[in-house]
């Protein structure tokens, strides 16, 4: 049965991770996965949770099953984050919110809605996008398109573009959408880019995926949901994954949930009972843990306090550091070239550098992030800024 089968090439990013570990050069500098690292390069736990995980270690009692949509109170608490109380109550009966194992979990269990109940939908995402999300899509049995989304030239979002090409989308086709923080170019859709893909969206009745992974490493916690709210109010049909991996710092506890809204007034019922069964078909129970540590900080008001504050910490450090890291390029004359960096958001930018570039940088410099030039802004220090500035200057 398993005889013909042959070893895979790792993954581009996970192998540079093996790559960088084995590397003995003391400067080595590891831009590559996407964690969020605090000032010595670790990726600590929040002290909210630490907090949260105490209280339920005295507490919790038990290790039985939950409920296939989740830990009491969880999608609830993901809910308020995402859409505030007021909206949430306004789209009470429309919205159905199910807990998964992480943000992927949340895609792929979408995917499989739509594929279940509309199977002929086809996806459209960006270019370029997370590099997971279009084997996810396709795992689930869809098809997808490519739209128009971000000009390597200005290191923007090329609205126009985007526009262009979803009109060539299809009446029930899915939009893919980062809710903010773009993965992997740090270019998120100006207001008035989220305005007109709305328009589009409801004259050519498409129906918009939101994928939600960093909320809070933005703008901050609002102003990083507003597009979210304008989308789920506006339109009559929304899906949205969302992910507490990087704003509570919850990565192997794999927590996420999905959120889904139909039409009717009274869709929540169809709608959570069938993602319920695609969920029971699929992983059966969600985790625990990852999930009644966020209702546990969200329950509190000293804990949401102290995460709150310590998210806006994170935010504010990569901010700083983005534009430190353009001011280290300015006495080479590369402030320019690589300046956008400085007005993105978020873990992640696209360097303007060749494949080939990037490789040099790896085996002269012994600095590690993927070829297409994406690097995780959370990776650089203080200390490692002027490095990778002088290391960068010596490839012209």
């Amino acid at each position: 049965m398993f005889a013909h089968l042959t070893p895979l090439p790792a993954d581009p990013i996970l192998g540079l991770s093996a790559l960088f570990n084995a590397d003995e050069n003391p400067k080595k500098v590891d831009l590559g996965v996407g964690v969020y690292k605090d000032a010595k390069g670790r990726t600590v736990i929040l002290g909210a949770v630490q907090a949260a995980y105490e209280h339920m270690v005295a507490n919790e009692g038990t290790k039985v099953y939950i409920a296939p949509t989740g830990w009491p109170g969880f999608t609830d608490a993901c809910q308020n984050l995402v859409f505030g109380s007021d909206l949430k109550a306004a789209l009470e009966g429309q919205v159905a919110a199910i807990q998964t194992p992480g943000g992927c979990g949340a895609l792929r269990l979408g995917f499989e809605l739509v594929a279940y109940a509309t199977p002929e939908a086809t996806v459209w995402v960006s270019d370029p996008t997370w590099a997971n999300h279009v084997p996810t899509l396709k795992a689930a049995g869809l098809k997808h398109q490519v739209y128009r989304y971000y000009d390597r030239e200005t290191a923007a979002v090329d609205v126009d573009g985007m526009m262009a090409s979803l009109e060539a989308a299809k009446a029930g086709d899915l939009v893919l959408l980062h809710g903010c923080c773009h993965n992997p170019t740090g270019a998120d859709l100006p207001v008035e880019g989220w305005q007109r893909v709305v328009e589009l969206m409801l004259r050519k009745g498409l129906v918009p995926f939101v994928d939600m992974a960093y909320q809070g490493f933005a703008s901050g916690l609002s102003a990083d949901a507003a597009p979210v709210r304008r989308v789920f109010e506006a339109m009559p049909e929304a899906v949205l994954s969302y992910s507490c991996s990087k704003n509570f710092g919850l990565y192997r506890e794999r927590t996420g949930a999905l959120m889904v809204k139909g039409q009717q007034k009274d869709a929540k019922a169809a709608l959570t009972t069938n993602l319920a069964k695609l969920a029971r078909e699929n992983y059966s129970m969600p985790p625990a843990h990852g999930a009644a540590l966020v209702t546990t900080i969200m329950q509190n008001e000293a804990l949401k306090q102290a995460w709150m504050d310590e998210l806006e910490a994170m935010r504010v450090r990569m901010v700083g550091l983005r534009a430190s890291f353009v001011d280290a390029l300015r006495p080479y004359g590369l402030d320019n070239r690589f300046g956008a960096v400085a007005s993105q958001t978020g873990m992640f930018s696209l360097l303007a550098l060749t494949p080939d570039e990037v490789k040099r940088l790896r085996a002269d410099r012994a600095i590690y992030f993927p070829d297409n030039g994406r690097i995780n802004v959370a990776g650089m220090t203080d200390a490692n800024i002027p490095y990778l500035a002088e290391s960068i200057a010596s490839l012209y």
